[in-house]
């Protein structure tokens, strides 16, 4: 899967992304795009912990193992199609469950890494951070209409395997998500189409943008600082200056636009502006507890980095009021 204009949506559905150029909105239309469905995990979670035990690895995969390599990679291609599309529904998360036995075995062997498994990408999402310090294999997996799960797993560049099985959690966090500190083990399940370092007092700290549409009226769009540790993997970090709206005197640990099902909403990455560019949100009925009612309003907000933190910019694209006759002015992004 190529998760590139964070379009990721339910299958069969046409995905459009809304994008600031010079001042002006521009409007961009994707080719539907087979989006991975989900479902129970706490199996898969320890299979990935059992089998990700240590084989060696260099700089290179050795050419004598890359037919056993392409080997395992197409028979996972076939998991993978009855893991998204098995007629009997409840047989998915069996088909899963066998995906990531072949993943962890494909991944035991030397020099994995390094393999850049083309046709599987293809299939789910393979995201690496600009520093290449780690790749995080992700997808989702549907048994039913309303019922989904988030699948996932990190793996480090080191002589031997080293992969942290994610563990959905979501369903259970509720209003404490955007304060809650969670790891591998409790992670809010999303898939991942960027990552974005920082280095905060010595550490690494990465931006991971995410989507999760698990919700039955409502998804999310979510910016999840995630860090090493020796412990494993941590996920949220204070470095948004954004107050919780639990605990307005403390900042939140994630930022998340929640919104209602059946819209498109844009929050990515600008690289000429350097800045991450989100729409902003207003209530249909003019509720701000009630979330699943949000849908943009037309405006463009963002979150800028500095002094060690995400700081957020308010009318990052400011509404042009024109006189008759006066042209707009392309001198407008903050």
């Amino acid at each position: 899967m190529n998760p590139e204009n964070n379009c990721f949506y339910l299958k069969n559905i046409v995905c459009t992304s809304y994008y600031p150029i010079n001042g002006k909105l521009f409007r961009f239309d994707v080719m539907k795009i087979h989006v991975m469905i989900k479902r129970s995990f706490a199996i898969i979670a320890c299979v990935f912990m059992l089998l990700s035990g240590g084989k060696a690895m260099a700089q290179s995969v050795a050419t004598d193992d890359l037919p056993r390599f392409h080997a395992m990679e197409d028979s996972m291609l076939i998991t993978i199609d009855s893991m998204y599309d098995a007629f009997i529904p409840d047989t998915r998360t069996e088909y899963c469950e066998r995906f990531v036995k072949q993943l962890v075995r494909t991944l035991k062997m030397p020099n994995s890494y390094y393999f850049t498994f083309d046709k599987l990408k293809d299939k789910i999402n393979i995201l690496y951070p600009d520093d290449n310090a780690f790749r995080v294999f992700n997808w989702s997996v549907a048994p039913t209409e309303v019922t989904q799960r988030y699948y996932g797993a990190i793996q480090l560049p080191q002589e031997q395997l080293k992969l942290y099985g994610l563990s959905d959690y979501s369903s259970e966090l509720g209003k404490g998500l955007e304060d809650s500190i969670l790891s591998n083990n409790r992670w809010f399940g999303a898939i991942y189409y960027r990552a974005i370092m920082h280095e905060v007092n010595g550490r690494k700290i990465y931006t991971m943008f995410g989507f999760n549409g698990g919700g039955p009226i409502s998804n999310k769009k979510v910016l999840d600082p995630m860090t090493f540790t020796d412990n494993g993997v941590v996920f949220g970090a204070q470095i948004f200056g954004v107050p919780s709206e639990n605990i307005p005197q403390q900042r939140v640990n994630r930022f998340i636009l929640e919104y209602k099902k059946g819209v498109n909403v844009s929050m990515n990455w600008d690289d000429q502006l350097k800045v991450i560019f989100f729409d902003r949100l207003s209530s249909q009925v003019n509720d701000p507890n009630r979330k699943y009612t949000y849908v943009p309003s037309g405006e463009y907000d963002g979150l800028r980095w500095t002094n060690d933190q995400w700081t957020m910019v308010h009318d990052l694209i400011p509404v042009q009021i024109l006189k008759d006759g006066e042209a707009p002015s392309n001198d407008v992004m903050k």
